[in-house]
């Protein structure tokens, strides 16, 4: 009877040892919220920088879908951009009614809400992309071949042989100049989010740059 008492005690205490108290419980959730938290914080930078480049990437994409379209279907196709409102936003469609049967619509391609067409303040004093212009204008196009242009335009037009021209001699006809420019992408406050994408006029052509510090002070673009 007494060994029966004995091994039921026992059982007892080795049931009551098993599983954790409520105090370990909130330790190890204290611990794991902390971690996620260290970890969130950790990954909000990268997570800024790929909506810059996912922006990057957009705007480069819009342009050459209308350059290939403009050669494929004969027609001229406009990019018109816009950081009026946000968020920034591209456009872009066949110009002219007449052209190849079945030509795709307008389309419209849009940054993400923190990154827009901007040019950021030091880089006006920054030798610029290809040499358009001085930095001061965030969508600077129109540098034409005869100094027509002016820059700081907003629309491009892409001809069926691949060049981009500005709107001389009536939009997108194509019997205008040759049109080059770059456009600005960056967050505003992050100098050094800031990308850019030139454009030569007579060939198309098109560039991917980034804004790096240099040694000693200051800034330059370098090509992506």
């Amino acid at each position: 009877m007494r060994m029966g008492r004995i091994r039921n005690c026992s059982d007892r205490g080795s049931h009551q040892a098993r599983g954790f108290s409520l105090l370990e419980m909130v330790i190890v959730i204290a611990l794991i919220i902390v971690l996620a938290s260290i970890s969130f914080i950790s990954m909000v930078p990268v997570m800024k920088q790929q909506r810059v480049t996912n922006a990057y990437n957009t705007t480069l994409a819009a342009m050459r879908q209308a350059r290939d379209n403009a050669i494929a279907q004969r027609t001229s196709y406009s990019v018109t951009f816009s950081s009026a409102a946000t968020p920034s936003t591209i456009t872009v469609g066949p110009t002219l009614a007449s052209g190849f049967q079945g030509q795709q619509g307008t389309v419209i391609f849009q940054l993400p809400t923190d990154v827009s067409f901007l040019a950021a303040g030091p880089v006006s004093s920054t030798p610029t992309p290809d040499g358009y212009g001085t930095g001061s204008n965030a969508i600077d196009f129109g540098y034409t071949a005869n100094g027509v242009g002016t820059g700081g335009q907003t629309v491009v037009y892409f001809c069926p042989d691949g060049s981009a021209q500005d709107a001389e001699n009536g939009s997108g006809n194509c019997a205008g100049s040759a049109d080059g420019g770059v456009v600005y992408i960056s967050r505003s406050g992050d100098i050094l989010s800031s990308r850019a994408i030139s454009l030569w006029g007579s060939t198309g052509r098109m560039r991917g740059w980034r804004l790096y510090p240099q040694t000693g002070g200051g800034y330059q673009w370098v090509r992506q």
